[in-house]
């Protein structure tokens, strides 16, 4: 399984402090040796100032007590370091904790550099120490004091650049608390900046949807309603585009969300074209698994694809974590997943067959002979399906289904207007990179 892990290729568009979780995770999976997660995190912790973290690291590491010297020295540095930031920032950190002071200026609408300034002696650089302070608390994982500091930032930064590093800063906080709902609403700020910014080159923009997908791992497959979300924002033109460009194993996700979520079925069928036109140039147990079903119609290989898929979702950080308190917990996948995957397989069979041998069926479905018949007796049951089960001969007969021509021509429409909304915003967006060029 662990040549299907995708944390090398996920890592590198995260945090540092965002790979710690899905460390833990593999740890607890064992897909590598223990010895291997540890050396990787020390590897980044030594970029960070969780130096008590690292001491316990290489205690592990080494199987020791005793830790280096420079660890000692290099945590005197760190605590000196954030006693000094915090020095600097506490006049600014003061006023705000001063909440009748604050709600004072919000009153008055006066709550301005000028009027901070005037009352406060507090100026550019008192914010420029609380931005520097933030960013410390969130090296040394203080996730919460640095979410709230950021936040405080953020309204009264008037450079957007720095707005937008504290806006990203604020989101990985959030998302290392757990804070799902909070973490959303921040995720949402930052798509809406990144698709309304003017970069220095459409790159820069692509690469910061790449980055933006990849921190939305930890929320959508988390968060109540993020397996209908994931599919609303990966599978926006722009951002559907750049996972085919520079990202084509988050396909992993999508695809995985497309199966579990019916809801979305029109924009499934979409997503197949898609994967029939990557299945080459990118190879995923659960994208191949659907390029069987709907693009070769090899159902043998789909039903071993199936059983690799499950193996895939338990092993996968984002996907397969148990609920458990105190780690990144989302809803199982597994058992959902499987029963549409035959579901899918089931309907796919049907649209080529008229009459269908029980015994076969149950193969394709992974299924013994008793498990398949309830099975489809309950698709039946639920109105699921428009099929009959002759007992006597042990097939299944499937009731003729003519296509409405009024709903082929409205789907053809769709497709049509979809086509030339595309076309119109690539001209459109052309154009605007052409005048922002001059």
């Amino acid at each position: 399984m662990a040549n299907y892990d995708l944390t090398p290729r996920i890592a590198p568009n995260l945090d540092r402090h965002l790979v710690f979780p899905l460390l833990e995770f593999l740890q607890e999976r064992q897909l590598y040796p223990d010895q291997d997660i540890l050396r990787a995190k020390l590897e980044l912790l030594n970029q960070t100032n969780m130096v008590d973290y690292a001491m316990d690291i290489h205690r592990a590491f080494y199987h020791t007590e005793d830790v280096p010297q420079d660890m000692v020295d290099r945590r005197a540095e760190v605590v000196a370091r954030l006693k000094a930031l915090e020095e600097g920032a506490s006049p600014l950190v003061s006023f705000l904790q001063n909440e009748n002071a604050y709600q004072e200026l919000r009153a008055e609408k006066q709550y301005n550099l000028q009027m901070l300034n005037e009352r406060y002696q507090i100026g550019p650089e008192q914010i420029e120490a609380l931005y520097q302070y933030a960013k410390f608390q969130f090296e040394c994982g203080n996730y919460s004091g640095a979410a709230d500091y950021l936040y405080l930032y953020r309204t009264l930064c008037t450079n957007s650049e720095r707005s937008l590093s504290a806006l990203w800063g604020k989101l990985a906080a959030e998302i290392l608390m757990q804070n799902w709902d909070i973490a959303l609403d921040e995720l949402n700020r930052v798509k809406e900046i990144i698709d309304s910014k003017s970069f220095s080159s459409p790159l820069n923009q692509v690469q910061n949807r790449i980055w933006l997908m990849h921190w939305s791992l930890f929320i959508f497959f988390n968060h109540d309603n993020g397996r209908t979300q994931i599919i609303d924002l990966f599978n926006q033109d722009k951002y559907l585009n750049a996972i085919q460009t520079s990202a084509p194993h988050l396909l992993r996700y999508l695809a995985t969300a497309f199966v579990v979520n019916k809801r979305r079925r029109p924009q499934f069928k979409d997503f197949i074209k898609v994967i029939q036109q990557e299945q080459y140039s990118y190879e995923d147990p659960i994208t191949e698994f659907l390029a069987c079903v709907y693009v070769k119609y090899d159902f043998d290989a789909a039903q071993q694809k199936m059983r690799e898929c499950e193996e895939v979702i338990l092993n996968d950080p984002f996907l397969g974590k148990r609920a458990e308190e105190g780690n990144f917990a989302s809803v199982p996948l597994r058992d959902e997943f499987l029963e549409n995957a035959r579901l899918f397989i089931f309907e796919t069979y049907c649209r080529i067959h008229q009459r269908i041998d029980m015994g076969v069926l149950a193969e394709k479905l992974n299924l013994n002979y008793e498990e398949a018949e309830r099975w489809i007796v309950n698709l039946i049951r639920t109105s699921k399906l428009d099929a009959k089960i002759d007992s006597k001969t042990g097939t299944v007969l499937m009731e003729p289904n003519q296509p409405n021509v009024y709903e082929q021509l409205i789907d053809h429409t769709k497709a049509l207007s979809g086509r030339t909304y595309k076309l119109v915003s690539q001209l459109l967006e052309h154009a605007q990179t052409q005048q922002a060029a001059r």
